[in-house]
């Protein structure tokens, strides 16, 4: 396990009962580095959205335990954020929830000249994840060969 993947663990389970007390979802925990700066995110949500003010409470009783467990080596921003409109879809979860939905899919590597594809989630399990396109058409990849898919979008 990687020093990032032990911090997101570490965090996740800090997070996780907090969240289930307050009734929120725990969609996700990240450990990146942006513009040389650490930043510690968990993402929370519920049904209708997550508000500043929630956040701002699951925040201030994970400070504490954060402070406290002193896990983390690097110096590091703390948030907690909701996932957003066009959320990524990580986990089982995630696709089961976003299943009929219009998700947005990038590629590490072309397929038949294009990385990127628009459609409804037809299905997915462990190892591929099933499209269906504008045009009717299905079209299925690997898992391992999504470098990015979210929620599709639209103002």
């Amino acid at each position: 396990m990687s020093k990032r993947d032990d911090y997101c663990s570490k965090t996740e389970k800090i997070a996780a009962p907090i969240c289930e007390e307050l009734n929120f979802e725990l969609v996700d925990v990240e450990f990146v580095k942006e513009a040389g700066t650490d930043y510690l995110r968990v993402y929370i949500d519920k049904p209708g959205g997550i508000t500043v003010n929630e956040c701002e409470i699951v925040s201030r009783r994970m400070n504490d335990i954060l402070d406290e467990q002193d896990f983390i080596e690097e110096s590091y921003i703390f948030e907690v954020s909701s996932p957003g409109l066009g959320r990524a879809l990580k986990k089982d979860k995630d696709f089961k929830r976003s299943l009929g939905e219009e998700v947005e899919v990038k590629l590490f590597k072309a397929v038949d000249g294009q990385k990127e594809f628009n459609g409804y989630l037809k299905d997915f399990d462990d190892k591929t994840v099933t499209l269906t396109l504008e045009n009717d058409e299905t079209f299925v990849t690997e898992r391992v060969n999504i470098a990015k898919i979210n929620l599709a979008v639209h103002f």
